[in-house]
């Protein structure tokens, strides 16, 4: 899917960078925050043009202190939750975002953070066309690494999904609290429905389709989960079953299951399954 490189220019502006930059509609608006661990991290919050249906959609870049854009670095795209936006993983203070800053800081690694269809996306068609467009993008103006995919809740969904999708643009996925299965999952129906264009009766086969643990092969690439026996609002169960299922050909599997957690991952189950695919990227 073609995507316009978003150019962009430096300049000084009372000691901070500023960079602004207009290319085939797409903009970015800068600032330099402290956020956790990033110290001086670079915060930009970009505007695009969709090239699947011509609409206006951003996604929020952090680029970590003392970067340049000439080394080559990992991209993180942090995919956010059922209600939220592209600001979740860059400003919240719940243990699954700021581990998620934390490690990109640590690993010096770029932090995406995509609308993908706010605020109700659950990895639709127009979603994933738009996830696909970013990688692109940021293939195109830096030289990039590994991509790691991760997400919490609607977003760990949306990781399995579109890494069950499109296993060769996804180096590691990450999911917390989300399900692999679609097609039995009953919360947030009407949300899904207009996301997928329709209803499970009325299209099955893409419930089907964006269900990961119909796809176990596609995942041969390092898998982190986190998941609660507890949880009421993403049961547990299709992520473990996928997990069981991609164990049989893949040993850079985590599965970390808290019998009694709910529908939350703490800080430091978040930085372990991070870390844990960082890892075993090492190791491949």
């Amino acid at each position: 899917m073609p995507c316009d490189p978003i150019m962009l220019t430096r300049s000084p502006l009372n000691g901070l960078v500023l960079r602004v930059a207009i290319v085939g509609c797409c903009t970015a608006f800068i600032s330099i925050l402290a956020l956790g661990n990033l110290r001086a991290a670079t915060v930009e919050d970009h505007t695009f043009i969709a090239t699947c249906d011509g609409s206006e959609q951003r996604y929020v870049l952090v680029t970590p202190d003392a970067f340049s854009s000439d080394q080559r670095v990992d991209l993180i795209i942090a995919l956010h939750g059922h209600g939220s936006d592209r600001w979740q993983f860059v400003r919240q203070d719940r243990g699954e975002c700021r581990a998620v800053r934390d490690v990109a800081a640590t690993r010096g690694a770029l932090l995406v953070s995509p609308d993908y269809r706010a605020k109700t996306s659950w990895m639709g068609p127009k979603a994933e066309a738009d996830v696909v467009q970013i990688i692109e993008s940021m293939k195109s103006e830096f030289r990039i690494g590994r991509v790691i995919l991760c997400g919490g809740s609607m977003g760990g969904t949306g990781a399995l999904t579109f890494a069950a999708l499109h296993p060769d643009l996804i180096d590691a996925v990450v999911s917390l609290n989300g399900t692999a299965n679609l097609v039995e999952y009953e919360r947030f129906l009407d949300a899904i429905a207009e996301s997928y264009g329709g209803t499970k009766q009325q299209i099955p086969d893409e419930y089907r389709r964006r269900s990961a643990e119909f796809a176990p092969d596609r995942f041969t690439m390092p898998l982190a989960v986190t998941t609660g026996g507890g949880d009421e609002i993403v049961p547990a169960d299709s992520v473990l079953r996928l997990v069981e299922n991609v164990q049989h050909t893949n040993r850079h599997v985590l599965s970390l299951h808290r019998p009694d957690g709910g529908h939350s991952t703490t800080y430091d189950d978040t930085k372990q399954a991070l870390e844990f695919v960082f890892r075993a990227l090492q190791n491949l």
